[in-house]
């Protein structure tokens, strides 16, 4: 059993919550998300806000908190092979409390369809909040090109 090792990103003004299903091998060695260099995450976050692609963990952070983001991962817990989220097993969800409780966070987004899945099997019910799943921004996923992400992931931009 591994246990997630980062903690949420968010602040007072955070209104949309980003949830994506498990850190990779990579993030929990970097203790942040989406430090693979293959996930396009952080790219496509910076095309969506029109700004360069952050390098640092700080620059990240920082464009997380102001656009009023938050970042986290649906599961707090969970036996995983390498970073495949196809082979988790016995999956314990993380309490968003923290975050709805002390930030404006009224929009739940999931980066792909395994964060879908778990989010609504352990999350949706106990929040009542609907997430909208985004394609995932994983290396995986090579049916989605850059462009694609880009544009499917824009609603985040026009929801805040």
């Amino acid at each position: 059993m591994i246990i997630h090792p980062i903690k949420p990103l968010y602040s007072q003004n955070s209104e949309i919550l980003i949830l994506g299903s498990f850190p990779s091998i990579k993030s929990r060695e970097q203790m942040f998300y989406y430090s693979h260099p293959q996930n396009r995450f952080w790219r496509v976050l910076a095309a969506i806000f029109e700004l360069p692609i952050p390098e640092t963990i700080d620059e990240k952070r920082e464009l997380i908190l102001s656009h009023n983001l938050a970042l986290w991962d649906v599961l707090a817990s969970c036996e995983i092979s390498g970073s495949a989220d196809s082979s988790i097993k016995n999956a314990i969800a993380n309490d968003l409390s923290e975050i709805l409780n002390n930030s404006k966070v009224k929009k739940i987004f999931v980066n792909g369809k395994t964060a879908e899945k778990y989010y609504i099997k352990y999350l949706e019910p106990k929040y009542k909040i609907k997430a909208i799943c985004l394609p995932s921004t994983s290396p995986a996923n090579a049916t989605y090109s850059l462009d694609k992400l880009i544009n499917e992931w824009n609603i985040i931009k026009n929801s805040n």
